[in-house]
């Protein structure tokens, strides 16, 4: 391994904001542990990729940089991808939108009524806070009925977090961020807790997300 590429993973890691940088290590606890990624400084991390990750450490961290929006870094220092970013490119209204059919394709409704947006927002930390912050007392009735939690997930949660029921609640729903991955919009959220027991405020945030 060049030692040009290690000083390249340092560079990508500091050009990154502190938030974006958390986000970063929250998308690596999918492939490795929790307890080595969360409190690791940005040397430390490079250090764990290294070792995690020897042969495509670059092309790993070039993946999580598209999902946490800094393209930008992939450009600049050439890391290495599977795919290339896809390019928006305007398409041309093809028969089946002119005549007021629906084409699969097209992101348009009969009558030509735009279609919901085809990549909707990944739901934040900060979003997942605030609705934490409402769930209250209920938050294992929801985790267990709604979001496919077990009992011994949240037991755990709780022994993690202890005497701090806002992160209970936040943990729990990073657990079901996880599962979801791209999946985890306000949209998808919203579909699992309409039917739960809780504050009215946690479903008007969410449906106020989904146009983003």
């Amino acid at each position: 391994m060049a030692r040009d590429e290690r000083a390249t993973l340092l560079e990508v890691h500091q050009a990154l904001s502190e938030e974006q940088f958390q986000n970063l290590k929250y998308l690596l606890e999918s492939k490795i542990p929790a307890g080595l990624v969360r409190q690791a400084s940005r040397p430390e991390l490079c250090q764990i990729l290294l070792e995690r990750f020897p042969e495509n450490f670059l092309r790993e961290i070039a993946r999580i940089l598209q999902q946490i929006g800094r393209p930008d870094l992939i450009q600049r220092f050439q890391l290495p991808l599977e795919e290339k970013i896809p390019e928006e490119n305007p398409r041309e209204p093809n028969r089946d939108t002119l005549n007021g059919t629906r084409n699969p394709t097209s992101g348009q409704h009969p009558g030509g009524i735009p279609a919901p947006p085809i990549n909707p927002r990944r739901l934040t930390e900060k979003d997942l806070m605030r609705v934490a912050k409402r769930l209250g007392k209920e938050w294992q009735e929801v985790g267990i009925l709604h979001l496919g939690l077990k009992q011994s997930r949240l037991d755990q949660i709780q022994e993690e977090n202890p005497n701090n029921s806002t992160m209970w609640s936040f943990e729990m729903l990073r657990d079901w961020q996880r599962r979801q991955r791209e999946e985890a919009t306000a949209s998808q959220l919203l579909a699992c807790l309409e039917d739960a027991r809780l504050d009215p405020e946690i479903l008007n945030f969410l449906r106020s997300l989904q146009g983003n």
